[in-house]
């Protein structure tokens, strides 16, 4: 089935997909199809806080990937969630609004040569689509449609293990969003009166009252069809019901399907790595070698603490009663353990004296459990995870078949280098120092995992190795870079290199991890091709 012909093809609705979608179709001049694999965000479970717990690893509103076998992770394989529905990994993550470091974009500016990156710039962009509890100031808007809350909740064991960093030497904060994220405190949330905010809500849902937006939903993009000739983007294919859909494109194809997807659909088109595309029966338009490259994640490692003395989710919940009261409260207030986000307080620190800044950050939960999926423990415990802040390993993502359904191969290659492997056992180390000062004492923390009896840097790596987890960051495989740069496969406003009208906008773009949770930078990034469409 042919549709027609569009002036612009959005391949996403995640956040930066939907970010797009509202920013292009403001002008009415602009015929804009937005395509999502995914079903509508009308499943209950995306909006109340803690549904994330059965939307992950829910097909769903996830796409259920895998790792390969890590063996930085002691062989273990992972769940890889992304968000598969209306609002992308918007809709199924933490909620938590981190911009990063003003570092971060700084050295995106230097890396592209385009001040447009540095971290002056990007701020006035992260204001304009913010709606910061606090109001207008230096560091923050309130006119836009990305609402940034305060939690409403608080828990004691939580307040006892801020004090606890305050001995040890970690400042209180009251916002991680001015450049320098140094400091403990809760995080900011991006939430309304206690529902989640999506990327669907916030951006979406005011863009399709407009007449020139078509959304289909149940769009399984196949590939991006390119003049072999000229290297012009003609159409894009797709599947829907079951049944083969073709668009056709004016100006721009914006491909939005994340770090992973976008990679797929990239060598699925003939874009990538010459030898692995031919392998799989592709013919190779353009041969760029660093797609499905670079890629970055922030491990955390999870560790935990039996308490006594003081009250965590794990018996809270452990009853009828408990759980009862739970809803109820959110029922009445929209507050409590049902509007949490998956981490409540956050910390940001050194590892050890000799980094330059912050290259840790912690996010510490008023529970704890074996693995995600299972039940909490019995026991009262707290878990704090702590990730190094950029990772130096580098993994890889690429298709494993030319077929539409195949899933890809992830090597996220985790601790992997000798750097990583240090700020591990420092991480370990930082995080045993803190819960031995004295305002956690008298709640006797007995660490569970990965276990005190584990002291040697060998034992510490091994522990990394078996309590490491994805936080579900990842970044970079498609990465921007400078004209010299042979392994940049965009150049500074996200132009895939050898190809015209056809751009990528996620987190894949992103040549370095930023210093903290990615959403937001990624709706950042967004929001600069918008700027760059509207000049055009």
């Amino acid at each position: 089935m042919d549709h027609g012909a569009f002036d612009f093809i959005i391949i996403g609705a995640g956040s930066a997909g939907c970010l797009l979608a509202n920013q292009l179709t403001k002008n009415p001049e602009n015929r804009v199809l937005l395509l999502e694999a995914g079903a509508k965000d009308d499943y209950l479970w995306i909006h109340i806080p803690v549904g994330y717990l059965y939307c992950i690893d829910n097909p769903r509103t996830d796409w259920q990937f895998k790792t390969e076998p890590s063996p930085g992770l002691n062989q273990r394989s992972l769940l890889y969630p992304r968000g598969k529905v209306l609002g992308g990994s918007s809709s199924i993550n933490g909620m938590i609004y981190m911009r990063g470091q003003q570092q971060d974009y700084d050295n995106w500016a230097s890396l592209t040569n385009d001040n447009s990156w540095s971290w002056k710039n990007c701020l006035e962009r992260f204001k304009a689509f913010e709606n910061y509890h606090g109001g207008s100031n230096e560091w923050h808007g309130h006119k836009g449609p990305w609402t940034v809350s305060r939690q409403r909740l608080n828990w004691r064991v939580l307040d006892v293990f801020k004090q606890a960093a305050n001995e040890f030497g970690i400042q209180d904060t009251d916002d991680f969003n001015r450049g320098d994220n140094s400091g403990i405190g809760y995080f900011d949330v991006n939430q309304e009166k206690g529902f989640r905010l999506n990327a669907s809500k916030a951006f979406l849902k005011m863009a399709t009252k407009r007449p020139n937006l078509t959304l289909i939903t149940g769009a399984l993009v196949d590939k991006i069809n390119i003049d072999p000739i000229t290297k012009k983007t003609k159409s894009v294919s797709f599947i829907g019901a079951n049944h083969s859909h073709t668009a056709q494109v004016n100006q721009e194809v914006l491909l939005s399907a994340g770090s992973i997807g976008s990679v797929q659909i990239l060598e699925r088109s003939g874009i990538g790595q010459g030898n692995h595309l031919q392998s799989l029966g592709i013919d190779t338009l353009v041969h760029a070698p660093g797609v499905g490259e670079n890629l970055q994640d922030h491990l955390q490692l999870r560790m935990i603490y039996k308490v006594k003395g003081i009250s965590t989710l794990n018996t809270k919940s452990s009853s009828l009663i408990g759980k009862g009261l739970i809803g109820l409260e959110y029922l009445l207030n929209r507050s409590g353990p049902m509007s949490m986000a998956p981490s409540q307080l956050g910390a940001f620190t050194k590892s050890a004296d000799y980094h330059p800044r912050a290259n840790i950050q912690y996010h510490v939960q008023p529970l704890s459990l074996e693995r995600f999926g299972e039940d909490l423990h019995a026991f009262d415990a707290f878990t704090a995870s702590v990730c190094n802040l950029r990772p130096t390993s580098r993994g890889s993502v690429h298709i494993s078949s030319a077929d539409v359904s195949a899933k890809p191969k992830i090597n996220p290659n985790y601790l992997s280098t000798s750097f990583d492997q240090t700020v591990a056992i420092e991480s370990i180390q930082t995080t045993r120092l803190i819960v031995q000062q004295t305002s956690l004492k008298k709640y006797q923390p007995e660490e569970y995992k990965p276990g005190a009896h584990l002291t040697s840097n060998d034992e510490l790596i091994q522990a990394a190795g078996d309590i490491g987890t994805t936080i579900f960051h990842p970044v970079g495989t498609c990465k921007m870079g400078a004209n010299s740069d042979d392994s940049a496969v965009l150049d500074s406003e996200l132009r895939v290199r050898g190809v015209h009208g056809l751009r990528v906008i996620d987190a894949s773009a992103m040549p370095f991890i930023t210093s903290g949770n990615t959403a937001a930078p990624t709706m950042m990034m967004a929001y600069r091709v918008a700027e760059l469409l509207r000049t055009v």
